[in-house]
């Protein structure tokens, strides 16, 4: 116990090793004195305990699991004892829920030196808190949250997941995952702040400047941007070496915070429109702006690395380019070529939320309060029917009409039983069913004539605009998530139409290859 002590003393006295939670944790086991424990079980699965007088007992697995770091070390490697018994070598950091805590801060610890040899003890540790679903517990058994293999069917690009979990990462208190948290973290923070400032700085540079870097020529401005870029990038580094993922991510977004407001100071696109020293400027802007992308996309890499690869395809990123650097630096130099810009992210609509809220409420979710208002619920139930009519007649990929499908068989069951249809299954027919007479056919009436507004209008060419960067997308072969994003914003540009201009799906189901 002496030993133990000291070891834990020694360990936190040099400085932010353990983070708060551990720090408690495992000072509440010292203070009150080691007491013995049992590790074994009376199981039939398990690590047998390898001695005679012991058959039939397995090794209880927090006793037995750390040990596993070790022999998988010495399974992988013949010099695993570089690793392991090299303490003045090696520093060895680990991660795990709270609850774990004491067994790798003390008990495992307490094995090692009751050994007699010099071994690599944990160096940092930081115990993580409890992350909760929509206020209650993550239970498998009832059906309460949102688990991995369900994630994928929700068709939400798994980059979203990683970034809504890191910011939301209970590393200092128990947090929360709610539906409405992840649609305002998807919609303000990666499509309207980071997805807005990187699609805005290279279609600028491809539209403006033929996709090329121009010539950057510093003034004060761009000088007080950049300082600002690096103060937060300083940041980032620094929570990263304090284990705080959360904090290090929020830098991201700060850099394109400013970025975006780079952007709208300097305006490029004025700038292009007048005389020569503008369009200089203009061309120092947004190359400055691209760069800036540049850095960001390397920067997100431990956070979103499929989001980090499709701006760095679009940015077209040498792999020798693809650097962290300790301060900003403009990697990209005059005469690089981008690639094609595109939005990395797409809106999170309120009827996708209340439908996972419905799907992932749990055995519980009958208590939840009624739908009062059935008229808006049918009118959100024939939206998401014509939207998954639109993705099956522009043949837009199966996973995500799968997920649109889902949605809408969700926000069927919150109706009311007697208006729910019932599916046939064909049992039960009566023997002779009397021949229905022929009913005459009913002429519909004609369609009331839209006056076309100069807002119609304006919506048309952009539905139509949008139509071929969509058509243009499946030509390039981009990645499935990217096209599903464009799908996407053009079904919700068409939704805007008044219905009698909208275009109705023909039906007809494509020949099978």
């Amino acid at each position: 116990q002496r030993r133990v002590r000291e070891a834990v003393v020694s360990t936190q006295s040099t400085g932010n090793t353990y983070n708060t939670t551990t720090v408690s944790i495992t000072n509440s086991w010292i203070k009150t004195g080691l007491k013995p424990r049992c590790i074994t079980r009376d199981l039939k699965w398990g690590t047998p305990v390898p001695h005679e007088d012991y058959k039939g007992k397995v090794f209880y697995v927090w006793f037995d699991a750390p040990i596993g770091y070790i022999s998988i070390t010495a399974n992988y490697m013949k010099e695993w004892e570089l690793w392991w018994k090299n303490p003045e070598n090696v520093t060895l950091h680990q991660f795990m829920a709270k609850d774990n805590v004491p067994f790798h801060s003390v008990i495992f610890p307490a094995s090692l030196m009751a050994t007699g040899e010099k071994w690599t003890l944990v160096n940092t540790l930081d115990g993580i808190d409890w992350l909760q679903y929509e206020g209650t517990k993550f239970s498998k058994s009832r059906g309460t949250g949102v688990f991995g293999d369900q994630a994928v069917e929700t068709g939400i690009p798994c980059d979203i997941f990683r970034c809504y979990l890191l910011l939301n990462r209970p590393e200092t208190s128990d947090t929360n995952f709610t539906w409405d948290s992840l649609a305002q973290t998807n919609n303000n923070i990666l499509l309207n702040n980071l997805g807005n400032f990187v699609l805005r700085a290279l279609t600028f540079c491809k539209n403006s400047f033929g996709s090329t870097i121009e010539k950057i020529t510093l003034n004060a401005d761009d000088e007080h941007f950049i300082a600002l870029v690096n103060g937060h990038l300083s940041s980032y580094y620094k929570h990263f070496d304090e284990r705080m993922m959360s904090r290090a991510f929020e830098c991201v977004f700060a850099i394109s915070k400013i970025g975006n407001q780079y952007l709208q100071y300097n305006a490029p696109w004025v700038l292009t429109k007048g005389s020569d020293a503008d369009k200089q400027r203009a061309g120092s802007v947004i190359s400055v702006a691209t760069n800036v992308a540049a850095l960001l996309s390397v920067i997100i890499s431990p956070f979103m690395p499929t989001m980090s690869k499709i701006l760095q395809e679009q940015i077209n990123m040498p792999e020798e380019k693809k650097l962290f650097t300790e301060s900003f630096v403009p990697l990209l130099k005059p005469g690089h070529i981008i690639g094609q810009p595109f939005p990395l992210f797409s809106k999170m609509e309120d009827a996708s939320v209340a439908a996972f809220k419905t799907k992932f409420a749990g055995q519980d979710s009958s208590s939840s309060a009624p739908v009062t208002d059935v008229e808006n619920l049918q009118r959100e139930i024939e939206k998401q029917g014509n939207k998954v009519r639109e993705l099956k007649s522009s043949k837009a990929s199966p996973d995500l009409i799968k997920s649109e499908v889902a949605i809408l068989l969700d926000l069927k069951k919150k109706l009311p039983a007697e208006l729910q249809q019932k599916p046939s299954n064909g049992k039960n027919k009566p023997s002779a069913k009397p021949q229905a007479k022929p009913q005459p056919k009913v002429q519909n009436p004609p369609k009331a004539k839209v006056e076309i507004t100069p807002e119609i209008a304006a919506l048309q060419k952009q539905i139509e605009a949008q139509g071929q960067k969509v058509r243009e997308l499946k030509g390039q072969g981009v990645d499935k998530i990217i096209i599903d994003a464009e799908v996407k914003v053009l079904l919700d540009l068409k939704s805007k139409l008044p219905p009698e201009l909208r275009p109705q799906p023909t039906g007809k189901k494509g020949k099978k290859k």
